[in-house]
């Protein structure tokens, strides 16, 4: 398709040249750049056009078009923005993606370029609409009903009762207080998210100066927050259910239709079986999908074709009434992931790198003739780099080779060497950003049997499950193993045949020779790596073809040692030789031997000369990460959803995701996530290989990695804006974020165990009938019998204050963490925390090392601040440090009670040796922890 320059409007020329957001409003049929700072601000009478240019890895980028139209713009502009959303398009090189977005019914990806929402405003420059500005001396009472897990549809809905029901979260915007209403069927996930959009209404309409309320539906009881929230509605009754006819936001289901555009009219299309063989490349085709429809572009097409088949289905929109549907545009070679997840089969993808850069290096020339800059357009693929590994390389290792059902410890000085007949669990434990990491993992070899591959997977499992899934695991296979591998073991040898149970019973059984490695025969071994502290030796078939010029190589038969030199290698290969002859053939001096200098014994070694290769072995590269959200349902078919420009805030407590970075993949799964999914987290990952969602032949020997909230490693949180302090909150998704909204907290602190009273037996009993459900148990709040909180705040809403019942005080506000101020209130508090950690999961099971503890003693003392919130000092006695209290110490501190020497300790430090002590506690064996916990009574 010839793209021409002249007719491109000039607000488009020099776009997609850099990564980002550029914004155009449709003017009087024209494109007008919207300002950066305005990003994220629609009108409803407005059209736009959106795009989102994304640098890649290889140096190129990813346009994605969206023209988003508002429910109250002209039909003339919503057709002006889908033409000029092709013509930016073919000026890109025909590549981008192109959706059609309408007002309260955009695309996941569209909403995810605006976090946390999109809340259109009146007006608009069309048609005679003019822009609200908002008058900031009045405030209008304003419900909106949210809906979505991982981006939210916000939409305004009226103000009154009738507008609630018991599926969605609405918000409630008034001009002193923001109230968010959770209807009893919403799920944690979404209430969470809702809170996000709180959040933003406080900052951009109420300078972030208002209080926040949550209301649960059906605790009209709970506290003075219903009570106001539903005297707003003018008291309190049922809500209506929700009828069929109402939105609920799932998409429908329909029978699939293959549409041809031909000379401006739609031909439907006979199949039986939906196959990539249907689609011509020099045809336009309309797969309408019921809720989504994609107009396919073949790459010969003309620009007025494509323009056609735009204008075409715009048309059936708007004559079928379809303004729920969803309409992606796609040029042939550049299909979505849904899209091609439609067809019973698709190719798999050719290599366009070529023809990208032969496409962008057009567009740059002809825009270079515009006289405008192409630096942007023209930024060539980045020069290929050893990938960093992101892990500690001075951790403790241990190896164990699985036989049978079994595993057997291997000593420190076989723990590096490997055979490709074996299956193989490591542990190794290192320190991390800010506390002690484990990864455990599994090796499989090319020639393992697949009853020790399983036994492995079943082992490591159990020891993750025993760490109570504070470690991560790793599932391995030989030649595709990460960098974070070969780094932990460094110096690594692989060998061929097999020393386990499973591997000498399959050989036998088969009547298979064993070639397994024998120091006195004939062995060759390829030399790789990137330098000491990550190479490897691997045996190969020693014949001439093994050759590589890009490597070195170790021949040995017996007495006879020779290093072979490739043309292309390096003096760092040529390093790496010699360390490697250390740990194979450290006894027998060696021969060298150059590239075409051999001597005759070296080949006949190898069987005779014959040709080989000199290109060298391609690993694979990362590719740019992408997230999805998994769900493994009863029936085991794992379903799958893409989260767009995912931040650490789309790692939701309640769910499980899988993070694809092409060469390995990484599972994820929250703390709140069942104990049996967790177990089921390596399946996950497996099921999501096998099912090839991508598209992309995903081979089912990828790495995978399972990582658990509060123990991710540094190779998984490199691929997010990483808070640590958010991934060591405990609760739902809600309770964090709610907790944040409201108090500004940064760690939610561990509930302590409910109290229970000192009278035991009946008195306890009678004790506990004579409570009464209405009487307060605060002292502070004093209350008429039979009066709730919400019923207090809901009747003073309609009383006069005059004549306001004097003896019910108005309610007082609740305090998300309430400060403590009895004199042992930094004891109790550590002691409670002591107290819910040894009763409830382990927090951590592996030892921190000193420097973690000198650094989690450092984050107490700061958030502990200087004393606001606890005094150290409460009975009038002196705080000495640690170091005086002891009995050893040189210094001790005069006239103290030596029965009670904590007590004279500041909360920060009693805090820090208890947590010093607890650890110290759970590095005892079982059988003392039992004896010492029955004989304390703090336990």
């Amino acid at each position: 398709m010839s793209i021409s320059m002249k007719n491109l409007d000039p607000a488009f020329r020099g776009a997609g040249q850099k990564d980002g957001l550029e914004i155009w409003r449709i003017e009087n049929f024209k494109p007008v750049p919207v300002p950066t700072s305005s990003h994220g601000k629609f009108y409803m009478g407005d059209s736009y056009i959106i795009l989102k240019t994304t640098a890649l890895k290889n140096g190129s980028f990813r346009h994605d078009i969206h023209y988003w139209l508002g429910k109250d713009t002209s039909q003339d502009e919503a057709g002006t923005a889908a033409i000029l959303t092709v013509e930016l398009d073919a000026a890109l090189g025909g590549r981008a993606v192109q959706y059609r977005e309408s007002q309260g019914n955009e695309t996941e990806k569209l909403l995810s370029y605006f976090r946390p929402c999109i809340m259109p405003q009146p007006g608009g420059v069309a048609s005679g609409f003019n822009h609200v500005e908002v008058n900031e001396q009045e405030h209008v009472t304003r419900l909106y009903v949210c809906r979505g897990k991982h981006v939210v549809h916000v939409k305004e809905v009226p103000f009154a009762r009738s507008s609630l029901n018991h599926d969605d979260i609405f918000i409630l915007d008034t001009k002193s207080k923001i109230f968010q209403f959770n209807g009893s069927n919403s799920c944690i996930q979404e209430r969470g998210k809702a809170l996000e959009v709180v959040q933003y209404i406080k900052d951009t309409f109420h300078e972030g100066k208002c209080e926040v309320a949550a209301v649960e539906d059906g605790k009209l009881m709970a506290d003075a927050e219903a009570g106001e929230f539903w005297a707003l509605f003018g008291g309190f009754a049922p809500l209506p259910r929700k009828t069929a006819s109402e939105e609920t936001g799932e998409e429908t289901e329909a029978a699939v239709k293959l549409l041809c555009f031909n000379q401006g009219q739609l031909e439907p299309i006979g199949f039986e079986s939906l196959t990539h063989d249907l689609l011509e490349t020099n045809k336009c085709y309309l797969l309408d999908c019921g809720a989504q429809m994609y107009v396919w572009m073949g790459r010969t097409t003309s620009l007025q074709q494509r323009k056609g088949a735009s204008e075409a289905a715009e048309k059936l929109l708007t004559g079928d009434s379809r303004t729920k549907s969803h309409v992606m545009k796609m040029i042939e070679g550049y299909e979505t992931v849904t899209f091609k997840s439609k067809f019973n089969e698709w190719p798999p993808t050719p290599d366009l790198k070529l023809s990208s850069e032969d496409g962008r290096g057009k567009v740059a020339a002809l825009l270079k003739s515009q006289g405008l800059d192409v630096k942007g357009l023209m930024k060539s693929a980045p020069v290929t780099e050893e990938p960093e590994s992101y892990i500690d390389c001075t951790g403790h290792l241990q190896v164990w080779r699985v036989n049978g059902n079994a595993k057997t410890l291997l000593a420190s000085s076989e723990q590096s060497k490997f055979y490709t007949g074996d299956c193989y669990i490591f542990q190794y434990t290192y320190t991390g950003e800010d506390k002690e990491e484990c990864l455990i993992g599994t090796w499989f070899g090319n020639k393992s049997v697949e009853e020790e591959r399983v036994s492995a997977i079943s082992l490591a499992s159990k020891m993750v499950q025993a760490a109570k899934f504070q470690a991560t695991m790793a599932r391995l296979y030989e030649g595709k193993e990460p960098i974070q591998f070969f780094v932990i073991f460094q110096s690594l040898q692989v060998f061929k045949g097999g020393l386990s149970s499973g591997y000498k019973k399959f050989i036998a059984e088969n009547g298979l020779d064993d070639d397994s490695y024998s120091e006195a025969g004939l062995a060759l071994f390829r030399i790789q790596g990137s330098g000491p502290e990550n190479m490897q030796a691997i045996q190969v078939d020693a014949v001439s073809s093994s050759l590589n010029s890009s490597y070195c190589y170790i021949l040995h038969d017996g007495n006879s040692v020779f290093t072979w030199i490739g043309n292309l290698t390096t003096s760092l290969d040529q390093e790496l030789i010699e360390r490697q002859l250390d740990a194979i053939k450290s006894d027998l001096p060696s021969r060298s031997q150059k590239e075409g200098r051999e001597t005759d014994k070296f080949w006949e070694l190898l069987g005779g000369k014959v040709k080989y290769s000199n290109k060298k072995i391609e690993t694979e590269q990362e590719s740019d990460p992408r997230l999805f959200s998994c769900i493994l349902p009863k029936d085991g078919n794992l379903r799958v959803k893409e989260i767009y420009h995912f931040t650490q805030d789309d790692l939701i407590a309640e769910d499980v995701f899988v993070l694809y970075c092409h060469s390995y993949i990484f599972v994820w799964f929250g703390q709140e996530v069942d104990a049996k999914v967790k177990t089921q987290a390596m399946d996950i990952g497996e099921k999501f290989l096998v099912r090839d969602f991508l598209r992309e032949n995903l081979s089912r020997e990828t790495t995978i990695f399972t990582v658990s909230e509060g123990s991710e490693p540094q190779f998984f949180t490199r691929f997010f804006t990483w808070d640590s302090a958010k991934s060591l909150m405990h609760g739902s998704s809600y309770q964090r974020k709610l907790a944040i909204l409201k108090g500004g907290a940064t760690k939610l602190l561990d509930k302590p165990k409910r109290r229970t009273p000192a009278v035991s037996g009946r008195g306890a009993a009678q004790d506990k009938a004579q409570r009464s459900r209405s009487m307060s148990t605060s002292p502070e709040c004093h209350r008429v019998r039979g009066r709730s909180p919400a019923f207090a705040a809901l009747t003073s809403a309609f009383e006069k204050p005059s004549t306001r019942n004097l003896s019910t005080p108005p309610p007082a506000v609740k305090k998300l963490f309430p400060k403590s101020t009895g004199p042992d209130t930094s004891k109790e508090a550590a002691i409670s925390e002591l107290t819910s950690s040894l009763e409830g999961p382990l927090k951590r099971t592996i030892p921190k090392s000193v420097k973690a503890s000198q650094e989690a003693g450092k984050t107490i003392q700061e958030e502990d601040g200087a004393g606001d919130d606890e005094p150290e000092d409460d009975e009038g006695r002196t705080v000495f440090p640690y170091e005086r209290l002891v009995t050893t110490s040189e210094d001790p501190a005069p006239d103290i009670d030596i029965t009670q020497r904590e007590i004279y300790l500041s909360a920060a430090e009693f805090r820090e040796k208890l947590a010093m002590r607890r650890t110290a506690f759970y590095k005892l064996p079982k059988w003392k922890q039992n004896k010492l916990k029955s004989a304390v009574q703090l336990f």
